[in-house]
């Protein structure tokens, strides 16, 4: 019953909302605008961990962490905060270039922050490895300045800057345990006057373990996992946004003070109540031209990854209430439909582009899982194709950069395409791949005995299990057409180490995965057992090609070695 009032309750908010044009049409797939006026959460269906957002002018503009993947640091904009476009990214490369060479599952960039002052956007980002970063532009599609380390404290994660009112600014970060050794703290620090190093001692502003238990709708909590902050000021009160309770299982923390300093007094202002959305985390507050606040915050959902959300937000009592607070407690819950933020020029429904042609430019979309080298593909040598070098790379794709690969684009969906094999030595491969710590290809394998069309297993490759390998046919042309079909699976989780958890931690939301392939495009015979896919590290699944000359084999250390053609990724629900 609480969660059918929570629906009914969106539904009535929608219907008390302005007057809104039907649009022409249902929506594309994938969509959440619902082209009536009101979206359906999440607003962006893939994987863009971390959000952060800043509203120039009538645009938004919104990044998210990236990780091991290349090009990193994506850059999305939209002019209603439901439908968002993919115009770049502000990483060609991940610093240091020769150490991120190697896919450091795990690693590379984490949780960003987008500001513009004085004309210029900037991106704070962190490699726990390394230290904070920053990059720049003038155009946020591009191009970016080189990485410039801002502060090389080893662990320092989720940086965000803010500027005072007298203009000296700050950031504020997390701490990682696995890298500084603690965490569930956030830190302030100064920054010097062009924003590119910080200065000074850093100031503890929150101490999570110091805190008294806070309520949540699973009971008393004491904070932990306490990250992400984002740092803002209103009304003479300075409020520190920080998540707490781990990732999946977690609430969205807020603090304020009178003082940037502190002391910081702090409450839940959002968690999963009464509905089936699990730890709604960081993410960022913007306020829209036409004076209404909204909250952007992304959601674990496993092998889909973390899913971005919108909800509205209020004020009440000096502090902010994010989502719908149906009992008045100022502690929201996540919505599932909620009318459009007000603009003066309705968008057209849109989702983030999954298909490509291949024709003279590679889609946004794409991401290698390392820096890439110079040769690993090609879109002059055919036109209309793109061309993967049989990058030598080790059999087990955990450990392989040349994977280029995508976020999920939905719950349900199918990617076809279709593969011209032109091997050279014996152990080369090539094919398409459902990835993650447990993953799944289908394709063509060069033998002895020639070309053969395989589905290769790997449960366990971020363990370094052996790999499965399922024979479709033995003699295979070179061209064929290749499929892999996803749905939603949900899997029971054992409960998590420590005791104040979520209930949603006992489950997981995973994709079934049935591959097949075609000789002519139109009949497709499936090949071995349905796949569950298992995310990566700090990432959701992803789906991808790859051509590669395999560790173990001729191939690998081969004078010459093949390519492999793409003619096509056709992605539909």
């Amino acid at each position: 019953m609480p969660l059918a009032k929570t629906i009914l309750g969106a539904l009535l908010a929608c219907a008390a909302s302005t007057s809104v044009l039907a649009q022409a049409g249902p929506p594309p797939p994938f969509a959440a605008d619902q082209g009536d006026g009101t979206y359906r959460n999440p607003v962006l269906a893939g994987d863009y961990s971390d959000p952060d957002v800043v509203r120039v002018g009538e645009a938004y503009y919104l990044t998210a962490s990236s990780f091991t993947n290349v090009p990193g640091l994506p850059i999305l904009k939209s002019t209603d905060l439901v439908n968002w476009t993919l115009i770049g990214h502000a990483l060609p490369r991940i610093t240091p270039v020769a150490h991120h060479a190697t896919p450091r599952r795990g690693g590379g960039v984490w949780a960003p922050a987008i500001r513009h002052r004085d004309g210029k956007f900037m991106i704070y980002y962190p490699d726990p490895d390394f230290g904070i970063f920053r990059v720049t532009a003038t155009d946020p599609a591009g191009p970016w300045s080189a990485p410039v380390l801002v502060d090389d404290s080893k662990g320092a994660i989720d940086p965000a800057p803010f500027w005072d009112d007298e203009g000296q600014g700050w950031l504020v970060h997390a701490w990682a345990g696995s890298r500084a050794g603690f965490s569930n703290v956030i830190t302030a620090r100064r920054l010097n006057a062009t924003g590119d190093r910080t200065v000074g001692e850093p100031v503890t502003l929150i101490d999570g373990a110091k805190l008294p238990e806070v309520a949540t709708s699973f009971g008393p909590s004491p904070w932990f996992t306490t990250e992400g902050p984002k740092l803002y000021k209103r009304g003479g009160w300075y409020y520190l946004f920080a998540p707490a309770g781990s990732v999946k299982g977690g609430w969205q923390g807020v603090f304020r003070s009178r003082a940037l300093l502190g002391p910081y007094e702090g409450r839940n202002v959002l968690d999963q109540g009464m509905t089936e959305i699990n730890g709604p985390h960081q993410g960022a507050w913007v306020t829209t031209p036409k004076g209404e606040d909204w909250f952007l915050h992304f959601q674990d959902t496993d092998s889909y990854g973390r899913r971005v959300w919108l909800e509205p937000m209020a004020w009440k009592g000096g502090w902010p209430v994010i989502g719908q607070d149906l009992d008045g407690d100022g502690r929201g819950e996540p919505v599932l439909k909620w009318r459009k933020p007000k603009v003066d020029r309705r968008a057209v429904p849109t989702a983030v582009q999954a298909s490509d042609t291949f024709d003279g430019a590679l889609s946004l979309a794409w991401q290698w899982n390392a820096n890439p080298g110079e040769d690993w593909s090609s879109l002059t040598a055919r036109p209309g194709a793109l061309r993967l070098k049989s990058i030598s790379s080790p059999e087990n794709l955990w450990e392989a950069g040349a994977l280029l690969t995508q976020k999920l684009p939905g719950p349900s969906f199918s990617a076809t395409t279709r593969i011209d094999f032109a091997p050279k030595a014996v152990g080369e491969r090539a094919g398409l791949v459902m990835f993650g710590a447990d993953y799944a290809w289908i394709g063509l394998e060069k033998t002895a005995d020639g070309v053969r069309l395989v589905r290769v297993d790997r449960v366990g490759a971020d363990a370094f299990q052996p790999e499965r390998i399922t024979v479709g046919l033995t003699s295979a042309p070179a061209g064929v057409y290749l499929r892999l079909s996803a749905s939603p699976i949900t899997v029971a989780d054992p409960p998590p180490s420590f005791a104040h958890y979520a209930p949603s931690m006992l489950r997981s939301t995973h994709a079934r995965v049935v591959f097949s392939y075609s000789l002519d495009g139109v009949t497709y015979t499936p090949l071995g057992d349905p796949f569950v896919s298992k995310p990566g590290r700090w990432v959701g699944a992803q789906m991808g090609v790859f051509s590669q000359a395999a560790s173990g084999r001729p191939a690998y250390a081969a004078t010459r070695v093949g390519w492999t053609d793409v003619e096509s990724f056709e992605v539909a629900p």
